[in-house]
Order: C-alpha cells, then sequence, then structure tokens
C-alpha cells in the first residue's frame, strides 16, 4: 500500500490550469470530478472506464486530498 504522501503527490495544482483547481497528476481531470462521481454513486471501476488514463490510486488520492481538505481546527469561543 502506497503512503500518504504517495497519493498526496497524484494530486497538483496549477495556476494555468482548470483556473488553479486541485486535479490528477498534471492532466485535466480535477478533484472534484472525481469526489462527484463518487458522490453521485458511480462505482471506481466505471470512473476508471471512463477516464482510462486515472489509476486506482488517483481516486484514492482523490479522496484523500478531500479529507485533509476538511480536517481544519475547531475553535470555540470561551465564556
Amino acid at each position: 500500500m502506497m503512503s500518504c504522501m504517495s497519493f498526496l503527490e497524484r494530486v497538483t495544482v496549477d495556476p494555468m490550469q482548470c483556473g488553479g483547481r486541485p486535479c490528477i497528476r498534471g492532466m485535466r481531470i480535477r478533484v472534484s470530478d472525481i469526489l462527484d462521481l463518487l458522490g453521485q454513486g458511480v462505482s471506481e471501476t466505471e470512473i476508471l472506464t471512463d477516464f482510462p488514463d486515472l489509476e486506482r490510486e488517483d481516486i484514492y488520492a482523490a479522496l484523500l486530498y478531500a479529507a485533509r481538505y476538511v480536517d481544519h481546527p475547531r475553535l470555540s469561543a470561551r465564556t
């Protein structure tokens, strides 16, 4: 199994590509595209069939990137 860092290295951000949105391995396949498909119930197998340049690890990288992105510290006000 690949390490978390190896997965995250598959996510690239280039201000000149897709408006600077996170993509997979420099391709014009955005992390959000993969997440949207998974959220709609599309299986990994279907995604890999529809996007033959993707690899299973790319899907895992998109999920890991999203998990890291939304894992922000919780702030609370003291009373």
